[in-house]
């Protein structure tokens, strides 16, 4: 309670209560999203999905990674050496007092550079030794991640959503310190088709999720998605044929190559835990556009095993090109929102758990605003209450 504006030993704060409350608050915002099924707002099985970085309470300068690392210690070194030149310079020069101030600032700052690379040197064997050589002092579970910026970055962590896309509701979410989304799609589409109770869950995301186990532990799950796939084909940027100018042809189990020849079935290997058929044919050395397609002996083209699930997401997106339009608009607004609330700081808790309670209380915050603008405050008071 509140006395004289000063706070009484049994106060409990809104920190004390993050920290102390953190798996009911999760169960809350999980219950409020089973509130919402129950009025009936989430009865499209149909999530946007979308990732974002959220700084940390933990500073680019308190974050260190290999390269990072190896820069700054470099900087000192370079410093170190220009600091001794000058030094081997004072000593050919005729003693004064001013020389001999000079010296002395020129030794301590030798001195200290020592002392901060002996403390880096700690700080980098430490780094080493961790999982994925990345330490953060601050915030230990914090990591560097890049962002859509070019050059651009952050210390902190990718939260990750599923939006309904009829009311834009968060009815999923998870807090992750991967900076990459590419392994995230199976788990935060799997959470939403059991949030929402549905059999079948259609999900959009972005390129930045494709990843073919990660789409096909989706189809395994009854999850239809529909996303673009990056192009990272090095022919296409050497203005050369890409693997999408090769067409299947499932009846026959070959593929037809721009000059209308067929690559036939040569051979079945396994490359980083995927199995590949491989085809190509003898007739690329005549063939009058082989500058335009490789400049190897043969084009070779691979298949994975489970192909046509990816061949099924591309044909959804070319039938549905507005598909990336909806996952926009859905799921990058509720970011901005959340972001906006949290202000420039972003999260105020340290370390995973702890971030994830308070990011529980924004999504919340964020579900119960939606649902008072939709259903009204009364009503939803009263739904509350039953």
């Amino acid at each position: 309670m509140w006395l004289t504006g000063r706070l009484t030993p049994d106060h409990k704060t809104i920190a004390d209560f993050r920290k102390d409350n953190g798996p009911a608050i999760r169960k809350v915002c999980a219950r409020f999203v089973a509130l919402c099924r129950e009025l009936g707002l989430l009865t499209n099985a149909s999530v946007a999905i979308d990732g974002s970085k959220f700084k940390a309470v933990n500073t680019r300068d308190k974050n260190f990674t290999r390269a990072k690392m190896e820069r700054r210690l470099a900087q000192i070194e370079e410093s170190v050496a220009r600091y001794l030149s000058q030094l081997d310079t004072a000593d050919l020069q005729e003693p004064s007092e001013a020389l001999a101030v000079r010296t002395g600032h020129l030794k301590e700052k030798l001195a200290k550079l020592a002392s901060e690379s002996q403390r880096l040197k700690a700080i980098e064997k430490e780094m080493l030794a961790s999982p994925n050589q990345q330490i953060s002092l601050t915030d230990p579970d914090s990591r560097s991640m890049a962002t859509s910026g070019r050059g651009s970055g952050v210390v902190g962590y990718n939260v990750q959503v599923a939006v309904d896309t009829q009311h834009h509701l968060i009815v999923a979410h998870e807090v992750t310190n991967s900076g990459s989304d590419r392994s995230q799609l199976a788990n935060i589409a799997s959470q939403a088709k059991d949030v929402l109770g549905a059999e079948h869950l259609d999900a959009v995301a972005d390129r930045g999720y494709f990843n073919s186990p990660e789409i096909l532990a989706c189809e395994q799950a009854n999850i239809t998605v529909t996303l673009p796939k990056p192009m990272t084909s090095g022919a296409k940027a050497d203005g050369r044929f890409g693997k999408q100018d090769f067409v299947y042809l499932p009846t026959e189990d070959v593929y037809r190559c721009p000059a209308g020849e067929k690559l036939t079935y040569r051979f079945t290997n396994e490359e980083n835990g995927r199995t590949l058929r491989h085809y190509w044919t003898t007739a690329c050395p005549t063939c009058p556009l082989k500058s335009q397609c490789t400049p190897a002996l043969f084009r070779r083209v691979n298949r994975w095993e489970h192909e046509h699930v990816l061949e099924a997401v591309q044909q959804r997106l070319d039938e549905n090109p507005q598909a990336m339009r909806q996952r926009r608009v859905t799921a990058e607004h509720p970011f901005a929102t959340l972001k906006m609330r949290m202000g420039a700081t972003h999260f105020l808790m340290k370390r995973l758990p702890k971030v994830a309670t308070e990011m529980a209380l924004h999504v919340l915050a964020y579900n119960l605003t939606r649902v008072m603008n939709i259903f009204g405050v009364r009503p939803l008071l009263a739904a509350m209450r039953a």
